[in-house]
């Protein structure tokens, strides 16, 4: 059995949440995949449990099944079960392989393992993307500084010269001591 063949990655992608910070698989999705039922999946992982420690596997708080079932149309048969769904995380569905033992289990391992590796660069490539995108903002920023002087520049540049208010002409002045002195003098006369 090929892992090509089972189902598509972009399924499996889609069916990886985050919670709680961690990039995880609902157990009934995980059984569904497999093809197995979700009690006996959950039966296994029970059985095994020094092999799922908390880093694995978690079982989700009643907020969180809610907040899964108000988002997610598909979990709405969650809704009503008193029963709270186990996450497993990337190493979790790795040692699920070992647990379950079936030609399909490894198979699906295989493939959601890819998945998670897949999302993994994607997320890497976008961080890498935007911080580029943020040099390219400041970049930018400083160059709009660069180009609004240059246009305030331009702009006094091209405004019309103030134009004095001085008379064109040749005009002599009398030095402003002698003129004092002549006023003096009409007046004593």
């Amino acid at each position: 059995m090929t892992t090509k063949s089972i189902i598509p990655a972009g399924l499996i992608e889609q069916r990886i949440f985050i919670i709680r910070g961690l990039k995880v698989m609902i157990d009934r999705d995980l059984a569904e995949l497999y093809g197995v039922e979700t009690k006996h999946l959950n039966r296994q992982v029970k059985r095994n449990k020094e092999r799922f420690p908390s880093e694995f596997m978690f079982k989700l708080t009643k907020r969180e099944k809610h907040e899964l079932v108000t988002n997610w149309h598909r979990f709405s048969t969650l809704k009503h079960s008193s029963v709270l769904p186990y996450v497993f995380t990337e190493h979790g569905v790795a040692m699920l392989a070992t647990v379950l033992k079936s030609e399909r289990a490894v198979c699906m391992s295989i493939l959601i393992i890819k998945a998670f590796v897949h999302l993994r660069e994607l997320i890497t490539s976008h961080k890498e993307l935007a911080e580029k995108f943020k040099l390219l903002e400041e970049r930018i920023d400083q160059h709009d500084e660069q180009i609004k002087a240059i246009i305030e520049t331009i702009r006094h540049l091209l405004e019309p010269p103030v134009k004095s208010k001085r008379p064109i002409g040749f005009r002599v002045e009398e030095p402003k001591a002698k003129y004092a002195i002549r006023k003096q003098k009409k007046i004593y006369k």
